[in-house]
C-alpha cells in the first residue's frame, strides 16, 4: 500500500463530517432526527441571490474558468461591503481574495506562512481547520485552552516563551465558534500590538460578524490601528445569508499578505464558479433588505433555546453573537458520552466539546438552527439524558 504522509496521519477527526453517516443511518431507521450539530440553518438564502444564480447559469461567459481574478464585480461588491460596514477601504484587485468557502482559505493560508519548525497558536476549542491547515503545512500546533474564567479570550502572554519564539501565526475567531464569546476592543488592541512586536501573522476569522444580537456590532480586526501590517481577515456568506453549501467567501488584507494566499490558490484551484460569485454580489447588495430580518429570526431562536435548556437544568449563557450555545456539563460527565446518548436514545444531534479539541471537554455545542418548537423538544430530551447520567457521575 502506498505510504501516507505523517501530515495526514496527524490530522484530527473531523466530527461534523463523521456524523453524516450516523445521521443517514438513524433517518433510515425512521428516527425523528433533530439536528443541532453543524452551523447550517434550515432557512432560505436571499431571493436575489437565487435569481442571480439562475440567471448566471445561462450566461456563457460565467461558465468558463474564473482563475484567481474570478468575477470581478464580486471583488468590487466585497470592497463596497467592507467600506459600508466597517469604514475600511480595500483595493478589489490586490487586497481582496475570493474563496471557495472561508474554511478553504483559512486552511490554505498556513501554506503561505508556515513551514517545518514554525508554530501556529490555535484556540481550543476551535474550528478544526486551524489545526488542519497547520499540520498540512508541516508546522507545529500549540493548542491554547480557552477558559470560561478568562471569557474565552486567547492571551499570547500565557504561551510558553520557547513556543512563542517559534510562533509565526495566530488564529483568532471572534465572535467565537463554538463558545459564542466576543472580544473587547482593548483586547484586540493588545493582541495586534503583540503580533506586530513579534512579527506574527494574525489570521482573523470573522465569519459571524453579521450574526449579532442585542445591539452588539462586531468589529473588523482592521479597525484596530496597526492591524494592516500583520493581519488577514476572513468573511463568509454562509451564516449571514444561509448559503453554507454555496461556498462563497473572501479574505482581505494588504497586498503582501493577501497576495501570498492568492499565489497559493493559483496552484490549488482555478477559482469558484462565477455564476455563484455573481449570486454573491446579489447577496451582498441585499444586506439591508435581508440581513436584519434573518438576524431577528436567529435571535428568536437563541432566546427560545436559552429558555428551553435553562428550564431543563442547564447553565446556559445567552451569546451576543453566532448561532451557538456552549453549554457546560456537570463535572466528570464526558461530553462524548452525553452527545452519544442523546443521539442514540432521542435522535438529537449535538457536538461534544471534545470534538473541538481537548480544551472543549466539559461542554457541548448546540446550534440554534431549527424553529423554537424543535429546540424545546431537543432541550427536553437533553434534560432526560442529563438526569439519567447525573446519577452515575
Amino acid at each position: 500500500m502506498p505510504r501516507i504522509t505523517s501530515r495526514v496521519s496527524k490530522l484530527p477527526l473531523y466530527a461534523v463530517g463523521a456524523l453524516a453517516a450516523r445521521k443517514r443511518e438513524l433517518v433510515a431507521r425512521g428516527v425523528d432526527l433533530i439536528d443541532l450539530g453543524a452551523g447550517d440553518a434550515d432557512l432560505a438564502p436571499p431571493p436575489a441571490a437565487v435569481e442571480a444564480l439562475v440567471h448566471g447559469a445561462h450566461v456563457p461567459a460565467l461558465q468558463r474558468y474564473g482563475f484567481g481574478v474570478g468575477y470581478y464585480p464580486y471583488r468590487e461588491a466585497i470592497a463596497a461591503f467592507m467600506q459600508r460596514r466597517f469604514g475600511l477601504a480595500f483595493d478589489p484587485a490586490t487586497e481582496v481574495v475570493p474563496l471557495i468557502g472561508s474554511k478553504e482559505g483559512i486552511a490554505h493560508c498556513a501554506l503561505a506562512f508556515l513551514e517545518h519548525g514554525d508554530v501556529a497558536v490555535v484556540p481550543e476549542p476551535g474550528y478544526i481547520c486551524y489545526a488542519g491547515g497547520t499540520l498540512l503545512a508541516d508546522a507545529d500546533v500549540h493548542a491554547y485552552a480557552l477558559r470560561a474564567d478568562q471569557n474565552f479570550l486567547l492571551e499570547l502572554s500565557d504561551v510558553p516563551p520557547d513556543v512563542l519564539a517559534r510562533t509565526r501565526l495566530l488564529y483568532l475567531n471572534y465572535p467565537n465558534n463554538p463558545t459564542g464569546a466576543i472580544a473587547p476592543r482593548d483586547y484586540l488592541e493588545r493582541v495586534v500590538a503583540e503580533c506586530r512586536a513579534r512579527d506574527i501573522l494574525l489570521v482573523y476569522d470573522n465569519a459571524y460578524s453579521e450574526l449579532a444580537f442585542d445591539g452588539y456590532v462586531p468589529p473588523s480586526i482592521f479597525e484596530i490601528p496597526g492591524a494592516d501590517e500583520v493581519a488577514i481577515e476572513f468573511h463568509s456568506l454562509s451564516k449571514t445569508y444561509n448559503m453554507t453549501g454555496w461556498r462563497c467567501a473572501w479574505a482581505v488584507g494588504r497586498p503582501p499578505i493577501a497576495g501570498a494566499l492568492a499565489r497559493v490558490k493559483q496552484f490549488i484551484d482555478t477559482g469558484h464558479y462565477m455564476a455563484i460569485q455573481s449570486a454573491g454580489v446579489a447577496a451582498l447588495e441585499s444586506w439591508e433588505s435581508f440581513v436584519p430580518g434573518n438576524v431577528a429570526t436567529f435571535q428568536e431562536r437563541r432566546d427560545a433555546a436559552v429558555a428551553a435548556f435553562r428550564a431543563e437544568g442547564f447553565a446556559v449563557e445567552a451569546p451576543l453573537a453566532t448561532m451557538y450555545l456552549w453549554i457546560p456539563l456537570p463535572a466528570g460527565l464526558p461530553s462524548a458520552l452525553f452527545a452519544e446518548r442523546l443521539l442514540e436514545e432521542h435522535g438529537v444531534v449535538v457536538l461534544p466539546g471534545s470534538s473541538f479539541g481537548d480544551g472543549g471537554e466539559g461542554f457541548v455545542r448546540i446550534s440554534f438552527i431549527v424553529p423554537p418548537e424543535r429546540l424545546a423538544q431537543a432541550a427536553r430530551h437533553a434534560g432526560q439524558v442529563l438526569r439519567s447520567l447525573e446519577s452515575h457521575v
